[in-house]
C-alpha cells in the first residue's frame, strides 16, 4: 500500500497511474492519521513553495507529516514535494519549509529560458537503490524554475546542469527527493518508481553517468480535438486552419489512441488542443476530461491541454471560473494547460489598463500552479508593409516578400480560430503574457499551417529574443530537416507537429534518429 499526499494543488492523478501500473495500490491520505500511518508516501507538489506549504498548514498535515520523516519509513517528494524537505525558498521568502535538510531553494540566474523544461540527464553522487538498473545516462522530465541548494553535500543524490550544477535529487536514510518527475519520465521513470516501492534494494551506481548534462530539444506531438458531424470526438488537422475537406471534418483517429501511439513512438510530450467548444456541458462531463483521464493511464510524458480554458456559463446556469477549469483538467491528468484566444483578450485589457488586474486567467492559475503550467498558444499571421514607419507594430525585414514585393511584415495575432485579426502583434503578445505570468509559447503560424514549407524562422526568431521562457515552433513542418532547420537557425526548446505524425508521413522516431547527430535529443 502505498499512500500519497494530495494537498489539492496539481496532477497526482498521473502519479497514482504510474505506481497502480506497477501493480500497486494507491490510498490518498484524507487526514493526519492517514499519513503517520503510511507504510511508504510519496508526495507530489506543484506550483508555489508558499501556497504549498500554506495549503499543508491549514490541513493540519505539517505535524504528521515531520512525524512520518522522522519514523524512518520510506518516502519520496517529487518537484515542489522535494522542496518543501529544506528551511525555506526564495520564492516565498517569507514561508518556512520542513526544514528536514538543511539549505534554501533558490531560482535560477542563467542565461537561459527560465522555467527549465523538458528532459535532462543526472549526475549520481553517491549509491543508491533508486537508480538500480538504469545506465546512468537516462534522461528525466523536468519543469520549474526554482532548485534546492543542498548545505549537506552528503544528502544530495543527484546533479544535473543547466547553466551550471543543481541539486536534482536528494537522500536522506530513507528519505527521498526528485526535483524531475518520475510519472512523466517514460520507462525510466517507471522504473525509478519501482525502486522506491520494492523490499528488496540492490544499492548500486550506475555505470555511464556523464560529466555534464545537457537539456534535449522536445519533440511534441499535437492532436486537434473537435466533435465531427456525428458527434465523436476525433483527431483532426486543419490546412491553414480550415479542417473541413469535401464538407466533412477530417478524422484522423481516436485522440486516447493516437496519444497512446506517440508515447511508444517516442514523443516527450503530447498537446490536446480542444478545437470545440464544449460550452454547453457541465464541467464534469466535459469530452476533453475524460480523453485526459483516460490517457494519463498509459501515457507518462507531459500532457498539455488547450481550448476552453475560460470563464463560462453551463446550459443548467452554472458558471465557472477559468482557474476552476483548469482544476478540473490538472486532476484529470494534464500538467500544462494552454490559453489561446482569451490571451489576446487579456494582453488587449493589460495593455489598455497598463497594470496587472490579479483576476486573469493568466495570473490566476500561474500563481496556485505556478507559471509552468501555463502555456499561451499563438495564432499569428503575416501582415506585409512597404516600410516599418507605416505601423506601431514591431516589424521584420523578411526574406520573403509579400504580393506586391513589400519587405517588411508584422505578426497579427488572431482569436477564434485565426478567423478574426486583432490589432496585437505576435512578439508584444508573448512579451505580455510573460509578464502576466506564463511560463512557455506556443508559436504556432496560419500562413505555414498544413503548407509541409517548414516552420517560420523569422516569426519564432523575433518571438524568442523578446522573451525569456522557453518557446514551442509550430506549424510547417513537412520532414525531419525542417526540425534540424528551426533548432539550428532558432533558440526554440521544443517543435511540435501533428499532420505528418498523425498520417505516418514522418514518424517521430525517424525525426530523433535525423536529429541525433545534430542536437540533443532524447532517445
Amino acid at each position: 500500500m502505498i499512500t500519497l499526499l494530495d494537498y489539492g494543488a496539481g496532477n497526482v492523478r498521473s502519479v497514482i497511474n504510474a505506481i497502480e501500473k506497477l501493480g500497486e495500490t494507491v490510498r490518498v491520505a484524507a487526514s493526519d492519521r492517514d499519513i503517520v500511518n503510511a507504510e511508504k508516501l510519496v508526495f507530489p507538489g506543484v506550483g508555489s513553495f508558499g501556497s504549498m506549504m500554506t495549503i499543508l498548514h491549514e490541513k493540519r498535515f505539517v505535524e504528521p507529516l515531520l512525524t512520518f520523516l522522522d519514523s524512518g519509513r520510506p518516502f519520496l517528494g517529487i518537484c515542489v514535494g522535494m522542496q518543501a524537505l529544506f528551511e525555506g525558498s526564495e520564492e516565498s521568502p517569507e514561508v518556512k519549509g520542513l526544514g528536514v535538510l538543511p539549505g534554501r531553494v533558490r531560482r535560477f540566474t542563467v542565461d537561459l529560458s527560465v522555467p527549465h523544461i523538458g528532459w535532462n540527464g543526472i549526475r549520481v553522487q553517491q549509491p543508491t537503490h533508486l537508480f538500480d538498473g538504469l545506465d546512468g545516462d537516462e534522461k528525466l522530465y523536468f519543469v520549474h524554475s526554482y532548485h534546492a541548494v543542498a548545505d549537506d553535500p552528503a544528502t544530495v543524490l543527484t546533479l544535473t546542469d543547466y547553466g551550471y550544477p543543481f541539486v536534482s535529487a536528494v537522500q536522506k536514510g530513507n528519505i527521498l527527493g526528485t526535483q524531475f518527475h518520475p510519472e512523466k519520465s517514460g520507462a525510466t521513470g517507471l522504473k525509478l518508481l519501482e525502486n522506491f516501492i520494492r523490499e528488496e534494494r540492490r544499492i548500486s551506481i550506475p555505470e555511464k553517468c556523464p560529466e555534464q548534462t545537457r537539456l534535449a530539444k522536445r519533440i511534441i506531438a499535437c492532436l486537434d480535438v473537435r466533435a465531427n458531424d456525428r458527434g465523436d470526438l476525433v483527431v483532426t488537422k486543419g490546412d491553414q486552419y480550415d479542417v473541413r475537406e469535401a464538407g466533412n471534418v477530417r478524422n484522423l483517429g481516436k485522440p486516447v489512441e493516437l496519444a497512446g501511439r506517440y508515447f511508444e513512438e517516442g514523443a516527450d510530450e503530447v498537446t490536446f488542443l480542444n478545437i470545440t467548444g464544449f460550452r454547453d456541458f457541465p464541467l464534469a462531463d466535459m469530452p476533453m476530461i475524460q480523453v485526459l483521464k483516460e490517457t494519463s493511464k498509459n501515457v507518462f510524458v507531459p500532457l498539455t491541454i488547450g481550448g476552453g480554458i475560460r470563464d463560462f456559463t453551463d446550459k443548467n446556469g452554472r458558471s465557472y471560473t477559468a482557474l476552476e477549469v483548469a482544476d478540473e483538467y490538472f486532476r484529470s491528468g494534464a500538467d500544462k494547460i494552454s490559453i489561446g484566444s482569451d490571451a489576446v483578450l487579456i494582453v488587449e485589457e493589460y495593455l489598455k489598463s497598463g497594470k496587472k488586474s490579479g483576476k486573469s486567467a493568466i495570473e490566476q492559475i500561474s500563481f496556485v500552479y505556478g507559471n509552468q503550467a501555463v502555456v499561451i498558444s499563438i495564432d499569428p499571421r503575416r501582415v506585409y508593409v512597404q516600410s516599418p514607419d507605416v505601423t506601431s507594430h514591431l516589424t521584420v525585414e523578411t526574406a520573403i516578400p509579400g504580393p506586391a514585393g513589400e519587405r517588411y511584415c508584422w505578426f497579427q495575432c488572431t482569436i477564434k480560430g485565426g478567423r478574426e485579426g486583432r490589432d496585437v502583434d505576435a512578439v508584444t503578445l508573448a512579451r505580455s503574457c510573460e509578464e502576466l505570468g506564463a511560463g512557455e509559447i506556443l508559436l504556432n503560424c496560419i500562413d505555414r499551417d498544413g503548407t509541409n514549407q517548414g516552420f517560420d524562422i523569422e516569426l519564432i526568431n523575433a518571438v524568442k529574443k523578446a522573451v525569456t521562457i522557453p518557446v514551442i515552433a509550430s506549424s510547417g513542418a513537412g520532414c525531419e530537416a525542417h526540425f534540424a532547420e528551426v533548432f539550428r537557425n532558432t533558440d526554440a526548446e521544443s517543435a511540435l507537429a501533428a499532420g505528418i505524425f498523425h498520417r505516418r508521413e514522418v514518424p517521430i522516431a525517424a525525426v530523433k534518429n535525423y536529429l541525433k547527430d545534430k542536437v540533443e535529443v532524447r532517445l
